[in-house]
């Protein structure tokens, strides 16, 4: 049995990912300041903050964009073999099963829904591979797996330019999906989306959970509701509070660093 000896609390489900005192400073302003952030296999953390509160350099440390200047960044192997990504390449660190979804959606546009999740398969591949490349039946299982779980089946045929926003999130949560990743990073999901899509990605990101490990950054409040097992507060790069939803959301210090600035946000509307 692996134990993670840098893990703070013992605990029975095996951690996939370790930031343990990450610092990252940009021309001398402290984006992340001694991060520790601990996530279990199979588990779905919502990561929430005010601006500025360093999400975003959070999710470019795990994912290879900016490399940090101290601190260790882990990824636990099945195998018990753990992997060291503060070293490793964008590139790198995205074959080993981490896949990042940004808040705008990047689909391409003028290929059909299912050609988007062919050309986001995790297969060698060159310009003229990708051309010639025929799915196995395999490989069609996959997309039609994928298909089922983001709701677009009835859309397969369909160009991606043409689905509304919320399908287009959801078909780029696909992409990834179709790579079978580890972790998922998920910016913003609900986004610009409508209450129906955003209830509707709130059921999806839920059935991933167990099958995949998340980190979701999000700011709306309900949605947050709706998904939050364990949620982590951000604040001047550091973790302010873990825990569940309620014991969060009526933290004095979460309250006074975050949701008060939510409430003067609205009167001033």
């Amino acid at each position: 049995m692996t134990t993670h000896h840098h893990d703070p609390l013992y605990r029975d489900t095996p951690l996939i990912l370790s930031v343990s005192g990450v610092n990252k400073a940009f021309d001398g302003f402290k984006a992340i300041n001694d991060l520790n952030f601990y996530l279990e296999e199979g588990e779905l953390r919502t990561v929430i903050g005010p601006n500025g509160a360093g999400k975003s350099t959070f999710m470019d440390i795990i994912t290879g964009r900016t490399r940090p200047d101290s601190g260790s960044v882990t990824m636990h192997g099945n195998d018990g073999h753990d992997i060291n990504l503060a070293k490793l390449k964008e590139f790198e660190i995205n074959r080993l099963g981490i896949g990042r979804k940004f808040q705008t959606p990047s689909v391409y546009k003028s290929h059909t829904v299912y050609d988007n999740l062919v050309l986001s398969l995790n297969r060698p591949r060159g310009v003229l591979k990708t051309l010639f490349y025929k799915e196995s039946a395999e490989d069609r299982d996959r997309i039609m797996e994928v298909l089922k779980t983001i709701r677009l089946e009835s859309r397969v045929n369909d160009l991606a330019g043409m689905l509304s926003h919320g399908q287009k999130q959801w078909l780029e949560i696909g992409m990834l999906l179709s790579q079978d990743p580890r972790i998922l990073l998920i910016d913003e999901p609900a986004a610009g989306m409508s209450d129906e899509e955003t209830e509707r990605t709130g059921e999806l990101l839920l059935s991933l959970e167990k099958k995949h490990s998340l980190i979701v950054i999000e700011h709306d409040m309900e949605f947050i509701r709706q998904i939050a097992r364990k949620v982590t507060v951000l604040h001047q790069g550091h973790v302010l509070k873990d825990g569940s939803f309620d014991h969060v959301k009526s933290d004095p210090q979460v309250i006074e660093v975050y949701l008060g600035r939510q409430g003067k946000k609205d009167e001033n509307k």
